[in-house]
């Protein structure tokens, strides 16, 4: 096996120290005025010898590993997972690579993620926050660290964060079903205290109460199955005279939510009209094709890996933390059709 190239031969074929090879090959030359001359001896030899640094060892003399670490509640998901493309592409094109995991929504796991990240010393953080990581959280800053939250985000921990505008998409969702002449409208939702789906809540009851209607809410367990949500929601539908319209909380609930209403022989949108929070692809090619809420992944992605880029260059001179709200869309298909 061919040993690997190091500082030490470099310098020692080129009869230089190795405190200057490494200052070259880690651009501080000209600050510490190394001639012009002896920069080009080094990476014409370099380029020769095909030499690739020692990434560790690189890291410990840049104080970066240039490695961001990405968590996300589930990274199967359709709407996390264009999220993690997204960021990767953009933080590639700006010289850093990404570790992306899931937390299962679990606050122990994302506890011990962080910590494995620590120990990699990744450079900075972006992070979709389960309840009870506040304080987790909060130490990642106060030791200094560049974190992001995304799509929710904690009260009490003065963060940067990257969300959409929850309340307004869902209070205008269901504002579109009242005015479309829908009276019993339930709301399916996941059983969390997380920001998002609070947020989703209250705009689903600020804009029933608009015209006095009255709240149907179902709250599922995260960690339940597909089939179990849709055993729940063939259940709730029974018991609760139909409802004539069901927004859906997210958009793997209103999968379910299909699927109970196929299984209960009930008609979309005939007898019973649905919109699902957060668009998916197949909901344009499903028959009917589904009314949903669309985040826009994009802006959300390259936002969040702006500031945390911003964060990691010390020659920005940006406020921090940033908190920014996204608008999102609202794509009427089929399902809410009469």
């Amino acid at each position: 096996m061919t040993k690997k190239l190091s500082i030490r031969d470099i310098a020692g074929e080129l009869n230089i120290s190795k405190t200057t090879v490494s200052l070259i090959l880690n651009g501080k030359a000209k600050e510490n005025r190394i001639s012009d001359v002896l920069i080009e001896r080094v990476v014409n030899h370099v380029e020769r010898r095909d030499y690739k640094p020692n990434q560790l060892a690189k890291s410990l003399s840049t104080g970066k590993t240039m490695i961001i670490g990405l968590m996300v509640e589930k990274i199967s998901d359709y709407f996390f997972a264009q999220v993690a493309y997204h960021i990767e592409e953009l933080a590639y094109q700006n010289g850093y690579k990404i570790i992306y995991c899931s937390t299962d929504n679990d606050a122990h796991k994302t506890r011990e993620l962080i910590n494995l990240f620590r120990e990699r010393h990744v450079d900075g953080y972006i992070i979709t926050p389960p309840a009870g990581i506040e304080q987790d959280i909060q130490a990642l800053i106060d030791d200094g660290l560049p974190v992001v939250l995304f799509d929710r985000y904690f009260e009490e921990v003065n963060s940067s964060y990257v969300i959409l505008d929850n309340y307004k998409a869902s209070f205008d969702a269901v504002m579109y079903l009242i005015n479309s002449g829908h009276e019993n409208i339930a709301f399916v939702e996941l059983d969390s205290d997380q920001s998002q789906m609070l947020d989703r809540r209250k705009g689903y009851l600020d804009a029933l109460a608009v015209k006095g209607l009255k709240p149907l809410l179902l709250k599922i367990p995260f960690s339940s199955t597909m089939d179990q949500k849709a055993a729940r929601l063939v259940n709730f539908i029974r018991n609760n005279n139909q409802p004539e319209a069901i927004f859906f909380a997210t958009n793997y609930l209103a999968f379910s939510g299909i699927k109970a209403l196929n299984q209960l022989n009930l008609n979309i949108p005939g007898d019973v009209a649905i919109v699902a929070f957060d668009d998916h692809q197949v909901f344009d090619i499903y028959a009917p094709t589904i009314t949903a809420v669309a985040q826009p992944i994009s802006e959300l992605a390259s936002q969040s890996i702006r500031i945390l880029l911003d964060m990691l260059d010390p020659k920005k001179n940006a406020q921090f933390p940033q908190k920014i709200v996204v608008q999102s869309a609202f794509i009427v298909r089929d399902s809410t059709k009469k």
